[in-house]
């Protein structure tokens, strides 16, 4: 069942463009017999004319009228016909998309497979809080300049940020830039800093100064701290 309900899906967001090209098509029969009644409009004038019903001079106009009407119905349809080839795609779309859709999900999907409930998702962001109040707690014990000080700040600051605490997540990589700095973690530290308050604040400009200074020229994020000091500047 879940199979038919993503297919129905897929085929309700691409309506509209079935809708549209429907249309498209209906218009066309329409054109199609607009043309026809030209034609037949065409003969009839062509048979008066012949049985003397109707005088030379208006048969000409009548005829040259309805044949700048004929004309005009024809250059229509004629581009209609060049843009079918352009609908292609899009009519091959209207049939694809709902069974790649099907075909993709039945490989990498498990729709039986339950949503994680809020109380298991609760409880590992307090089992996260847990370890990183472990790790806090080894690293007081630690002297603050050595090197396993250091990268277990580093870890710290990169577990806060992907908690979203980007305060914390500066605090962290600072005690590691003391005990050995680094251009890319000063950086890091710098736009934790700025995101923290909502600007780019003298230390956070300090800091992209000091790691722009020491970073090679092909280093990633040099134009997002070039970015933000031309911000500090605007501030």
């Amino acid at each position: 069942m879940i199979w038919l309900a993503i297919a129905a899906l897929a085929g309700l967001a691409l309506l509209p463009l079935g809708l549209t090209l429907r249309r498209t098509a209906a218009l066309r029969g329409r054109r199609a017999a607009a043309m026809a009644l030209y034609r037949a409009q065409l003969a009839e004038l062509e048979h008066d004319r012949a049985e003397g019903r109707l005088p030379p001079a208006e048969h000409a106009a009548a005829v040259l009228e309805v044949e700048r009407r004929l004309l005009a119905a024809a250059e229509t349809t004629e581009r209609d016909t060049t843009s079918a080839s352009g609908r292609s795609p899009v009519v091959a779309a209207l049939v694809l998309v709902p069974l790649a859709a099907v075909a993709l999900y039945w490989v990498g999907g498990s729709p039986r497979m339950p949503g994680a409930p809020l109380a298991e998702r609760l409880a590992a962001a307090q089992q996260e809080g847990v370890l990183i109040d472990q790790l806090r707690a080894k690293l007081a014990g630690l002297d603050p300049h050595s090197p396993r000080a250091r990268e277990g700040y580093i870890l710290l600051g990169n577990a806060e940020n992907a908690r979203g605490d980007m305060a914390a997540a500066a605090e962290a990589w600072r005690h590691a830039l003391a005990a050995g700095f680094d251009p890319t973690l000063a950086a890091m530290t710098a736009e934790a800093l700025a995101r923290s308050a909502g600007r780019v604040v003298p230390e956070a400009a300090s800091l992209f100064r000091q790691a722009l200074a020491q970073a090679p020229a092909d280093a990633p994020w040099r134009k997002l701290a070039e970015q933000r000091l031309t911000e500090a500047q605007t501030e």
